[in-house]
């Protein structure tokens, strides 16, 4: 299952994964994926390329011009292989659950994991955005650590997920959700991140996503 942007070729470029600073970006403890068990053999989530990183930090920044009360919390970042393929089976048993399902009820689930997902692809041309060390889920909280209420949680399935889901809502409450992905989502832009088109809480820079939608002829990073 290719997505359109992994036809975009790529022409790696020279650029080391290295920590996100704790002190600068606080991270959602205990690691979600960690947690449900996943093996990152010895690696940590909290990694970025090194220029990704550059833009994270000068998006926190144009954040806190505007809304020095906010900070962004920083849920995964790089994900090798391994992970994404224990995530995406734990996702479908997930949502499977006791059911007996039928041969096309199974093709149906995987294609709604597979529409928030990327295929754990070991192939080099068309790696998952994560094992690209090039992507970031994130959401905002306060400086006190209160999380900001988004309308929905990092890795939910359902249409709720998609960044512009609340627009159109005339309930008060869910415009306050669309604004502050908004907030998130202009941060990141500006720093030159592009955001996933299903999820609002996925942004990746110089990866085969980022240049599908920037139009750039080649994409920067690619499976590490």
């Amino acid at each position: 299952m290719v997505k359109p942007y992994q036809t975009i070729p790529i022409q790696p470029q020279e650029d080391p994964l290295i920590p996100i600073p704790a002190n600068l970006f606080p991270r959602v403890t205990p690691h979600p994926y960690v947690a449900a068990g996943a093996d990152y053999g010895g690696r940590s989530p909290y990694f970025l390329r090194r220029r990704v990183l550059t833009k994270l930090i000068e998006a926190q920044d144009l954040l806190q011009r505007s809304r020095p009360d906010l900070q962004l919390q920083i849920f995964d970042a790089y994900r090798p292989i391994a992970v994404q393929q224990f995530m995406v089976n734990y996702t479908f048993a997930q949502l499977k659950g006791d059911r007996h399902l039928t041969p096309l009820e199974t093709k149906e689930l995987w294609q709604q994991v597979y529409q928030f997902w990327a295929v754990p692809s070991e192939d080099p041309a068309t790696p998952p955005p994560h094992s690209t060390g090039a992507a970031i889920d994130l959401t905002l909280i306060t400086r006190n650590g209160e999380p900001v209420p988004m309308g929905g949680d990092i890795d939910d399935i359902g249409d709720y997920s998609y960044p512009d889901f609340y627009q159109m809502s005339p309930n008060p409450i869910e415009q306050r959700y669309h604004s502050n992905r908004q907030l998130l989502r202009q941060a990141m832009e500006q720093a030159g991140f592009v955001i996933h088109p299903n999820e609002w809480w996925h942004f990746s820079y110089g990866d085969q996503l980022w240049a599908w939608q920037t139009h750039q002829a080649i994409a920067h990073y690619g499976r590490i």
